[in-house]
């Protein structure tokens, strides 16, 4: 799979966080902060944000 631009990126984190401000459950412990976009950034590292980017 080829590196994501900072666009992708920031789509996923947007449209994830949005899920998680929405009331979708977490898919990583939450850290200390629960901030939605800090979660949706953490799943994005940990490969496991439940989202694909079509090219």
């Amino acid at each position: 799979m080829s590196k994501m631009t900072r666009f992708e990126k920031a789509r996923l984190i947007g449209a994830r966080a949005l899920q998680l401000a929405m009331g979708a459950k977490p898919l990583v412990d939450i850290p200390e902060s629960k901030d939605p976009i800090d979660i949706a950034t953490l799943e994005l590292k940990k490969s496991v944000i439940p989202l694909a980017v079509r090219k």
